[in-house]
């Protein structure tokens, strides 16, 4: 039962602009996995569980993905020999790869400060969840939400990219960065939920995949059946999760998201500073 509620927190957290490290942490706190297992035994748990939302994202745009892959080869070889230009699937590769960059860049850059203590700090996390939900709020209504997906342009891939940078801060939200950096930019709410989701697959892939290579090592046997549990009710409920945020900001705004985030972030902070929550 601890694995399914861990698995169902991932997926649900993870494409939802709310951060799936915090919750991550404060379920893992009740639940006292973190007095039953060590932190290296949790690490290598949560690690492969999240592989499971890796697969959820690229199940559910696969055909999209098979549509940019196929017209980005094609398209590109067909403008090396001087016979068109590139079409809109292979534009919205580059649109991918561009955006992809800056967590690359960054990622790299401050490896040790974001693998440290920040990763954990809960002073941190509740602080990106109180920022984030106050730059949301000014997307939402500053945000002129003309622009279409084909409306992109690569500055705005980038200005995006860095979007998802931020969310190497614990508690930011990857999703949660990148349409908010998409509505600042006057993409309409669904169209920069499905960028920021095709942006997140190359980031959320290579990143999954990375964390699974180093903290399998430390991953326990005897966990086994309760991972490939949790990892299947990540898959499952972040598909449902994608399909969700999609259909629901066809119609809605993202101030639910905001209240959300500051109340869970004023909570935080308020047994943080009772001492009724350890900062790490």
């Amino acid at each position: 039962m601890q694995a399914i509620l861990l698995g169902i927190v991932q997926g649900l957290t993870e494409f939802l602009p709310i951060s799936s490290t915090a919750h991550l942490i404060l379920v893992s706190k009740w639940l006292q996995l973190d007095q039953k297992l060590t932190p290296e035994q949790l690490t290598g748990f949560v690690a492969v569980i999240q592989l499971g939302t890796v697969a959820a994202l690229v199940i559910y745009f696969f055909p999209d993905l098979w549509g940019i892959a196929r017209g980005f080869l094609v398209d590109h070889i067909a403008w090396i020999q001087a016979r068109g230009a590139l079409g809109e699937p292979a534009r919205m590769g580059w649109l991918m790869i561009i955006g992809s960059l800056p967590v690359v860049v960054f990622g790299f850059a401050f490896k040790q400060v974001i693998e440290g203590t920040l990763t954990k700090n809960l002073y941190v996390i509740a602080g990106a969840l109180v920022g984030l939900a106050l730059m949301l709020t000014a997307a939402e209504l500053f945000g002129s939400r003309r622009l279409k997906l084909e409306d992109l342009t690569w500055v705005h891939a980038l200005v995006i990219g860095l979007g998802q940078a931020l969310a190497l801060i614990p508690g930011a939200s990857r999703s949660g960065t990148t349409i908010t950096a998409g509505l600042l930019l006057g993409l309409e709410r669904d169209a920069a939920a499905r960028f920021s989701f095709l942006l997140c697959i190359p980031a959320l892939t290579g990143a999954g995949w990375l964390e699974f290579i180093r903290e399998v090592k430390d991953f326990d046997p005897s966990l086994l059946i309760a991972t490939v549990v949790a990892t299947l009710a990540a898959g499952i409920t972040g598909y449902a999760t994608i399909a969700f945020l999609l259909y629901f900001l066809k119609a809605h705004s993202m101030f639910v998201f905001v209240v959300y985030r500051l109340l869970l972030g004023g909570v935080m902070l308020l047994l943080l500073a009772t001492n009724r929550l350890a900062p790490v």
